[in-house]
């Protein structure tokens, strides 16, 4: 049976990213010359869904801005990023965004932002006619929802941001229509699991960054930040978005990254320099999460910018209480 993202995609594919025609005063994806407002013809009617894309290189970045009456608003992230959402006094999101993060802002609602890195978003303006008429009656409805990682958006902002400037009107709208669809069809989760406190969250971050070629279990990691395995588990999926295992295995990939675009050193020695057993488990985690084999991935590297970055593609799997490729 085909999974959701599966089915969607299959969707997706049958479009084929073909231009269709689009009314003159909007492109399929429009650049943001700031955040979260898309510069138009003034005299044009908006579409009901508009998609638009910001990107921010800086560092420490802060915005502010108002969803619309009648629209809802929707970030995905693209890479990932550190942020803190804020209405007024209120903290509605402080950590680390995965790619595939989605946080949604009502109708007339202003949001404060402060990114703290590099960031790329892909925005999508939503007509509240695509949500239950009953969310317009009264509180009921989609506001300062935050989901990290979610698959399905993950998978279909990967698929719209691939085509870029090349998107087709269509391919855009009907990416927009599912995302709609399935923003309508989910529940904000109530039970909340507190995210890892900074301090905790900074101790086990510096100790994967100075041991993550060594083996590194979750009981390690657990220790470091004072906590039992479960409750440590759970609170650092909160405030990162990555599973402990997920974590380390993309920090050890990104210091192969740097190998392999720095060194003409070879994968097995890479390998091993990372924290994996062999090169063979290396070159399976490596695809895993960047897309490439190491090998494809150096070719490519040496033909663009030394600081090419492949995004996490599917997540890596776990092997019990050791981290899967960790040396014995």
């Amino acid at each position: 049976m085909l999974t959701e993202l599966q089915s969607t995609h299959s969707w997706i594919d049958l479009l084929g990213g073909r231009d269709h025609e689009a009314p003159d005063a909007f492109a399929a994806i429009a650049r943001e010359a700031r955040w979260r407002q898309i510069a138009c013809n003034a005299q044009a009617v908006p579409e009901d869904i508009m998609i638009s894309r910001w990107e921010d290189s800086r560092q420490a970045s802060r915005h502010d801005a108002t969803t619309p009456p009648g629209r809802y608003f929707v970030g995905i992230a693209l890479k990932t990023t550190r942020a803190i959402l804020t209405r007024g006094e209120r903290v509605i999101f402080d950590g680390i965004m995965p790619p595939g993060t989605l946080y949604v802002s009502a109708p007339s609602r202003q949001l404060s932002v402060q990114f703290q890195a590099p960031c790329a978003f892909l925005h999508l303006h939503i007509s509240v006619d695509h949500f239950p008429a009953r969310w317009s009656q009264g509180a009921e409805g989609l506001d300062d929802l935050v989901l990290l990682r979610d698959s399905l958006t993950a998978g279909l902002a990967k698929a719209l941001a691939e085509q870029g400037d090349a998107a087709g009107y269509q391919f855009a709208r009907c990416i927009g229509q599912i995302l709609a669809m399935r923003l309508a069809r989910s529940e904000s989760p109530r039970a909340k699991v507190n995210a890892l406190p900074k301090w905790r969250l900074r101790r086990v971050e510096h100790h994967i960054a100075t041991h993550f070629e060594r083996s590194i279990s979750l009981s390690d990691l657990a220790n470091v930040a004072g906590l039992s395995r479960m409750h440590f588990a759970a609170q650092f999926r909160a405030a990162t978005g990555y599973r402990p295992r997920e974590y380390l295995l993309n920090h050890r990939i990104e210091q192969a990254k740097s190998l392999l675009t720095t060194t003409e050193r070879p994968l097995a020695e890479i390998a091993l320099a990372v924290g994996f057993s062999t090169q063979a488990h290396f070159s399976t985690v490596f695809k895993r999460i960047s897309g490439q084999t190491p090998a494809r991935w150096r070719m490519a590297a040496k033909n663009q910018r030394p600081d090419v970055e492949a995004l996490p593609r599917r997540r890596p799997s776990w092997d019990g209480d050791r981290f899967a490729g960790t040396a014995a």
